[in-house]
């Protein structure tokens, strides 16, 4: 059954933006991330959330350092003395780059581990991240090449199987946080390798008055909003643990019913019953996700959604709500801004 209350608003229906023209913000040749976000405004009938993003001050200034010396740092795969402010960072993971970005020492970053696809970074971190070399996909970093950028400094979450932590260690202090944490908890653990810890507790405060602020803004207690990824062959509710609840959470936007819990996948035929929503955000894995989540919105049983009828079905970044990270986190508080209280209308 639908969720109980279709919460329709008197506020004007927000319309979604074509990028035919390169935003303001990043028109120039420092950051024109406009021109590689998708443009499309509408994808099988769900609008599409974050098309007209202006990543011109999505990282932010240089933070100061906590100490001024060395330090001795402690993490899961041991201890590690690490500068005081380090000049030549490399990050393993995507969420390490987000921090990087969020304490303003991106262009810190000499080398990075690349995503899979066209788009070798995640472009909501500004079009600059698609310049830091390469040194290997994620999750298979090549040792070598990490050597050949002399870093300062490694961070990363797990080591990696070529060499592992020792391979690391030996090029430069290693910073590895572990897997598992939560997002808020992870960023922490960046920011301590970086000695930006009371640069990232600001940074975390002012995301959490924002994303505060922002709910009662937008009555977001009053939307119960269904969040699914569709995967070439699933379609997966995001549940409570997923970086995108609780971002959701922060701002106090309800959740239907079936969605209260661990994530889960469903069929069509539990479309009605686990899928329904006040308002429903969609988001692909690749083009083999999109191409399979195109499908399931163009079924009978998906268009029958109360959420569907209304036009009130939204496409969001899988690279922005499928991470984790505060600079993605602050990237879902607009999508939410522009997007919660609107109807699809084109």
């Amino acid at each position: 059954m639908p969720v109980s209350t279709r919460f329709h608003r008197t506020i004007a229906a927000v319309a979604l933006l074509c990028t035919a023209a390169l935003a303001a913000g990043c028109a120039d040749k420092h950051d024109d991330a406009s021109t590689i976000i998708r443009t499309t405004t509408n994808i099988a009938g769900a609008g599409v959330v974050g098309a007209d993003r202006d990543t011109a001050t999505a990282c932010a200034l240089p933070s100061a350092p906590d100490q001024s010396s060395t330090r001795t740092v402690t993490h899961t795969a041991g201890v590690s003395q690490v500068p005081a402010d380090p000049l030549r960072i490399v990050v393993l993971t995507t969420s390490a780059l987000d921090a990087a970005c969020a304490l303003g020492l991106w262009e810190r970053v000499a080398g990075a581990v690349t995503l899979d696809g066209d788009r070798t970074q995640p472009m909501y971190l500004g079009y600059g991240v698609v310049k830091v070399p390469s040194v290997g996909p994620l999750g298979a970093p090549d040792p070598a090449r990490i050597a050949e950028l002399k870093p300062d400094l490694i961070l990363g979450d797990i080591a990696p199987a070529a060499g592992g932590y020792d391979a690391l260690s030996k090029i430069a202090p290693t910073v590895l946080i572990g897997a598992g944490g939560s997002w808020q908890s992870d960023f922490a653990a960046y920011a301590a390798g970086m000695n930006r810890s009371d640069a990232a507790d600001t940074a975390m405060q002012s995301y959490l008055t924002e994303a505060h602020d922002l709910g009662p803004a937008l009555n977001a207690a009053q939307s119960q909003a269904s969040v699914l990824r569709f995967t070439p062959d699933t379609i997966a509710v995001q549940g409570t643990e997923t970086f995108a609840a609780q971002v959701l959470s922060d701002v106090g936007v309800q959740r239907p019913t079936a969605q209260r819990g661990p994530s889960f996948d469903i069929t069509e035929s539990d479309l009605a019953t686990k899928a329904e929503g006040d308002i429903i955000y969609v988001m692909f894995e690749g083009p083999e996700g999109e191409a399979n989540g195109k499908k399931i919105l163009r079924s009978t049983q998906f268009e029958e959604l109360g959420a569907a009828t209304d036009k009130r079905v939204f496409a969001v970044d899988d690279k922005i709500w499928h991470t984790t990270g505060l600079t993605a986190a602050r990237a879902i508080l607009t999508d939410l801004r522009n997007s919660l209280n609107g109807y699809v209308t084109d």
